[in-house]
């Protein structure tokens, strides 16, 4: 009872209250509480204490300790930084990445390769650059006929068309039928231009399938060396290839 009566006492009483820098001291700033001396003891001795626990350590030391702090620490403008660490990943996490990953690659291009064979039925490769000209033989018996041939009179057409690869009618065609399509030069400039450009985007996604099945198998060349399996480099990787290895037969059972 007499411990709660002392704490309702002590309840009713006046807040002690610190007197306030006298008016002559003014000049010398900020009279200092109590409160304000703890907060400067507590960290006088927290870095007193720090200071010998260094000491101490220092002392107690071996030389020849190793620890990890030694190689994961790095000095960078005067101040120890802790080097991140890497991410850790097993050899499954990456089988499984590395499959991912080529499976991502050859679903690219088989998508590639299956909008190479669409513009290739459009385009039917008839004039393309880079194209082998196509020959066309014809047989004589005498030189006689050799130096009397024309050309154009033999595949009965007109001599304006003889150099055409597609669209080359014949002279009982003409006669019969009227033309269909464009006539106009600047109109078939256009479309050899329209023509051309679809060659263009042709040889690009050829190209890029082509670099799209390299690089799966060098993935999948990367993956394989992730085995134990004892292996030897045979052929260093190239731009158009990836390296080959010769792997140690193991029998399976």
């Amino acid at each position: 009872m007499s411990a709660a009566f002392r704490k309702a006492a002590k309840s009713g009483q006046r807040a002690h209250r610190e007197r306030a820098q006298p008016a002559s001291r003014k000049k010398l700033g900020l009279l200092e509480k109590k409160k304000d001396y703890r907060l400067r003891a507590d960290d006088y001795h927290k870095k007193q204490n720090a200071l010998r626990a260094l000491q101490k350590k220092a002392l107690e030391k071996n030389p020849d300790e190793f620890y990890f702090k030694m190689i994961r620490a790095e000095l960078q403008d005067g101040v120890h930084m802790i080097k991140q660490p890497k991410d850790e990943v097993t050899p499954e996490q990456m089988k499984l990445m590395r499959t991912q990953d080529i499976k991502y690659v050859e679903m690219k291009r088989v998508a590639e390769a299956k909008k190479i064979e669409r513009l290739k039925s459009e385009l039917h490769l008839l004039d393309a650059e880079g194209k082998n000209p196509n020959k066309h033989v014809f047989f004589f018996d005498t030189k006689k006929e050799v130096q009397e041939f024309d050309i154009a009179t033999h595949l009965d057409t007109l001599p304006e068309l003889v150099d055409r690869v597609y669209n080359r009618p014949t002279i009982a065609t003409l006669q019969k039928e009227t033309l269909k399509g464009a006539t106009d030069p600047a109109h078939l400039k256009k479309l050899a231009q329209q023509r051309k450009n679809q060659y263009d985007l042709l040889k690009q996604r050829i190209e890029r399938e082509k670099a799209m099945f390299v690089i799966a198998q060098k993935i999948q060349t990367r993956k394989d060396l992730l085995d134990k399996t004892h292996k030897v480099k045979v052929k260093k990787e190239t731009t158009n290839g990836p390296a080959i290895y010769k792997f140690k037969f193991q029998r399976k059972r």
